[in-house]
């Protein structure tokens, strides 16, 4: 709604590129509800004491009103706007740089456009064409900045709770396992474990990285006991750490995969075109340099320096998944390729036991439950589109 008012003074003031931001933010928000839910209420959703009872639009009606918004977003930013108003400092993520949210425009639609390449909607070379325009360093990254007084919730779900004793979660073995060299084992004695993964957790006095398996009770993939929590002041996880959306690297993987894929690949091709392999070090590159670390070595080792005759689609899913660590975009992708341990190198559903309480045994979860708020609230319509948690959403089919 509040996004709603704006959109609506920009129109009555001719602030076009305030109407265009505008457009993004909402644009940003149907693209992560439906890919969490896959139908949503939107088209009567903000119709107040009007209508306490919106239906659902399809998925698919969704993801064209998301290409509409950023279209119209993008058509207004590349135009003047004489409206004498700006954001300035009241954006809190560009300071009112119309240049940069022209950018994040381009870069979150070849985001949208690449989820569909799978389902056959979308070729991979209008990926490229969207993500060209799209982020050009780590300057036009989409993140909300915390602070003191409006803590990161990170920091709260994770770090914060644990010191107080409440329920608290660990870092997964898949994670550990992609940034320690047991699923890609480092030629180079010069490393021991991706120079990032410090910075999204800690072990204490031990040496030995022992990521969490899921369903596994606390034990790592050796049978032992697991031992890497959320880290302390980490890069995530400290009360003023930033809430990344999309960046700079996460744009250079999405153009790795698309010209991989526009180049003939599959999930098990080897071989790629100088664009893909470009594109692929490039991201590789500007992560290091958004978490500041030094990865000089991790890049010249040949588990990762590859060459563009060797690469492979799980090369650049791995980058892919370590850089947007806690990035709900990781769950897009996982189901984009149907969960597969080959492009996902390791990956393994969570351990469990059948009973008559596993209702979904063996099975991989590909949406979210709407809320109880939402069922009790508007209860016909949603049981109209409530579906399974293993049931797939409509680019998912």
């Amino acid at each position: 709604p509040n996004i709603k008012a704006i959109k609506t003074k920009a129109i009555e003031t001719d602030a076009t590129h305030i109407g265009a931001i505008s457009d993004i933010l909402i644009a940003i928000n149907l693209g992560i509800a439906t890919d969490t839910w896959d139908n949503i209420p939107y088209s009567d959703a903000t119709d107040g004491p009007d209508n306490n009872f919106p239906t659902f639009d399809t998925q698919e009606q969704i993801y064209t009103e998301i290409f509409s918004l950023l279209d119209s977003a993008i058509a207004a930013l590349e135009g003047p706007d004489d409206s004498g108003f700006s954001l300035g400092s009241s954006d809190l993520i560009y300071g009112g740089d119309s240049e940069q949210w022209l950018r994040a425009a381009y870069t979150i639609k070849a985001r949208y456009q690449l989820h569909l390449v799978n389902k056959g909607v979308v070729a991979p070379n209008e990926v490229l064409s969207s993500i060209a325009n799209g982020f050009t360093s780590n300057d036009d990254n989409f993140e909300m900045a915390y602070n003191e007084k409006n803590i990161n919730p990170w920091y709260s779900a994770e770090i914060l709770a644990r010191a107080t004793g409440n329920l608290s979660n660990d870092i997964a073995s898949q994670l550990v396992s992609s940034m320690n060299g047991d699923y890609y084992p480092f030629e180079s004695t010069a490393l021991t474990i991706d120079p990032r993964l410090p910075l999204f957790a800690e072990i204490g006095d031990e040496t030995e990285w022992k990521g969490f398996v899921s369903g596994g009770a606390g034990i790592a993939p050796d049978g032992s006991d697991a031992n890497t929590r959320f880290k302390t002041d980490g890069y995530y996880t400290s009360v003023d750490s930033p809430l990344l959306l999309i960046s700079y690297a996460e744009a250079k993987f999405i153009e790795a995969e698309a010209a991989f894929l526009a180049n003939g690949g599959n999930t098990s091709s080897t071989g790629s075109s100088p664009e893909a392999y470009n594109a692929y070090l490039e991201g590789i590159q500007a992560s290091m340099e958004m978490y500041d670390v030094d990865g000089s070595d991790y890049l010249a080792d040949g588990a990762i320096a590859v060459g563009e005759g060797e690469l492979m689609l799980h090369h650049i899913m791995k980058e892919k998944y370590i850089h947007n660590f806690l990035n709900p975009e990781t769950f897009v992708d996982y189901r984009r390729y149907d969960f597969s341990d080959e492009v996902f190198t390791g990956l393994q559903i969570r351990l469990e036991e059948a009973s008559d309480d596993s209702e979904f045994f063996g099975q991989w979860f590909r949406r979210a439950i709407y809320p109880s708020t939402e069922l009790n609230r508007n209860e016909a319509n949603v049981v109209a589109n409530q579906q399974t948690p293993v049931t797939g959403v409509w680019w998912d089919n």
